[in-house]
């Protein structure tokens, strides 16, 4: 394993996986140059197979690919981070393996989640240990229970901080108050929020950052926000935070993958299909979408 020599931060644009319109395939081509794009609007880093990159539907060989595509475009002074939650502790060290492999800086891992209620805090910390003992790069816990539906409680947090390799975690819960819990549970840790919605307030709690779905069609705003609460204009920040809410919720929070796909399409990266059985948008959606935007 490597130990860190900098910390995540800023924000990480949780990347959609393309494919071929055609053939359903791996597109690589367009993910290469929708993460060069997303890197030139100035933000700090990329994380491929996550949940906005259905990461769930794809095989283990796709999200390989992946890494390796956007290694090639992501400065050493930014930050790859690859999805390498698994159901089994060894898939999810195969994965964690293969991402160092091909240049991923960091690993995010999600708890195991077809059996959650089977899982007990023990259970989940000798998950996150042996992982974390595995991968060649550092590991970032990943709390999302709209899809797992098992919520990493704090304390877990705290027991899983004296290993060197487990270095922050990712917080998609929505609950400013569960952030908070974080912050204070996992004080020397990287602590992102996982929704643009509470992108200010995470900035206030302390934490370094997010890995938000907006940003992946909203690039500039999220950037901005940052960079406007780093320089201490908190009337710019709120205006801003205003508009990336708005954004999240109706398209990230409403809509999911598919929604953030149909966004990239509006503003001219490429977002391209979803794969089954994940639902295509229907026109009234993408005509709202596109009314957001321009809004």
């Amino acid at each position: 394993m490597t130990a860190p020599t900098r910390r995540v931060a800023g924000v990480l644009a949780p990347v959609t996986t393309p494919f071929d319109v055609t053939t359903g395939e791996l597109a690589l081509e367009r993910a290469v140059e929708n993460g060069r794009r997303l890197l030139a609007d100035g933000l700090d880093g990329l994380v491929a197979a996550g949940s906005s990159g259905e990461a769930a539907l794809l095989t283990p060989d796709e999200q390989r690919q992946l890494v390796a595509a956007l290694r090639a475009v992501v400065p050493p002074d930014r930050w790859l981070v690859a999805g390498t939650g698994a159901e089994s502790t060894r898939a999810a060290i195969a994965l964690s393996r293969a991402a160092g492999a091909e240049g991923a800086d960091a690993c995010l891992v999600r708890p195991p989640s077809y059996f959650s209620a089977a899982h007990s805090p023990d259970s989940l910390a000798k998950h996150f240990h042996a992982i974390a003992d595995a991968s060649p790069v550092p590991v970032l816990v990943y709390n999302i229970p709209k899809y797992t539906h098992l919520a990493i409680a704090p304390g877990l947090l705290a027991g899983l901080a004296g290993h060197g390799n487990i270095v922050g975690v990712k917080d998609s819960s929505g609950d400013v108050a569960n952030l908070g819990a974080y912050r204070a549970a996992v004080p020397t840790w990287t602590v992102l929020v996982g929704t643009g919605s509470l992108l200010l307030a995470a900035l206030d709690l302390g934490c370094q950052g997010g890995i938000v779905g907006v940003s992946c069609f909203a690039a500039g705003l999220a950037r901005d926000l940052v960079a406007a609460f780093r320089g201490g204009d908190r009337a710019r920040a709120i205006a801003l935070q205003s508009r990336l809410a708005s954004l999240d919720k109706e398209i990230v929070g409403r809509l999911g993958p598919a929604g953030i796909k149909a966004a990239m399409d509006a503003v001219g990266l490429y977002g391209g299909p979803v794969r089954d059985p994940l639902a295509p948008l229907a026109a009234p959606e993408r005509e709202r979408i596109g009314q957001l935007l321009a809004a």
